[in-house]
């Protein structure tokens, strides 16, 4: 059954010496190079997936055998939970305002440092290397450091003589900063958006410049609509990420999510409860959710996709 669903599936694999199918031999080595990744796929994806959507309707502590609760766990999240309502609260917050912020930055930087030069060059280097460092535990600490109460932020302002505050302990700007975190990590969508901008035909920015059109009016009606669909997918990728944040506000928090909970991410809250409160149930509860959150988003992004972009087609 395997090797005929294979046949169906890679039809490239088909006889190179015109036959309408391949031999066994040929079926038979599909399969070999095929394996690991079947064995992940089963192993390490679908059965802990399956694993944990049982696991959602149970009470189950780590401890002692799992415990049928049926539809209990939703139940709570949505109607008797109030710090799971606040973390999805935090989250979205974090997702609406980080998110386009980032990408719009990473466009603006991408489309300045479009030119081929050694400057450029170097600066590419510089603005990519946060993304790469981020997301530790490191940044995590530097963070601390330079938003605390005697932190460099502070002592800046300090000489300017404005009074700073204890920004991550501040419920008012505590998120924020983490926001500002999320923003510094543009790199990723900068290398993407320069390749698209390196893909702008040079003869529709030649034209536009003998219409007379200036910069602002070539970012507009060129570089815009061309680099819509990678807008698009900077869009999704970094909303899943977002969604996803966990060690800045683990870090930044202490793994309390505070101040007052400005900081109680839903992943936060996830590990809170699987692993501190071992409701494991509960917890595997909130990622289903979450997980139909992130396919909602995106959904919503390809259906709007429609009205704003444009393909070459």
């Amino acid at each position: 059954m395997v090797l005929s669903r294979l046949r169906r599936v890679f039809p490239a694999l088909a006889s190179r010496t015109g036959r309408s199918a391949g031999t066994a031999d040929d079926w038979k080595a599909a399969l070999v190079f095929l394996t690991p990744w079947l064995l992940g796929m089963v192993l390490l994806t679908a059965l802990p997936m399956i694993g944990s959507a049982i696991l959602s309707f149970t009470n189950y502590d780590l401890l002692s055998p799992p415990r049928w609760v049926g539809t209990a766990n939703y139940q709570r999240l949505l109607t008797r939970d109030p710090r799971y309502l606040q973390s999805l609260e935090v989250t979205t917050v974090y997702v609406l305002v980080s998110v386009p912020l980032s990408v719009a930055v990473a466009l603006i930087i991408a489309v300045s440092l479009s030119a081929t030069t050694r400057t450029a060059n170097f600066f590419r280097g510089v603005f990519y290397l946060p993304s790469l460092l981020g997301g530790s535990v490191a940044i995590g600490v530097l963070w601390r450091q330079l938003f605390g109460s005697n932190g460099l932020v502070n002592s800046v302002l300090a000489a300017f003589g404005v009074q700073g505050t204890s920004w991550i302990g501040d419920p008012n700007y505590a998120l924020g900063t983490l926001i500002l975190l999320h923003v510094w990590q543009f790199g990723a969508p900068m290398v993407i958006f320069l390749a698209g901008v390196r893909q702008i035909p040079k003869e529709v920015v030649e034209a536009t410049i003998m219409d007379g059109a200036n910069p602002v009016q070539r970012f507009f009606r060129i570089t815009l609509p061309l680099l819509s669909p990678l807008i698009l997918f900077n869009l999704v990728m970094q909303t899943i990420t977002a969604f996803q944040a966990f060690v800045p506000a683990y870090v930044v928090s202490d793994g309390t999510g505070g101040p007052v909970d400005s900081t109680l991410f839903y992943t936060l809250y996830l590990y809170l409860e699987g692993f501190r409160n071992f409701r494991m149930g509960y917890a595997m509860a909130m990622a289903w959710i979450l997980l139909f959150i992130i396919g909602a988003f995106t959904a919503l992004a390809f259906w709007a996709s429609r009205f704003w972009v444009h393909y070459e087609s």
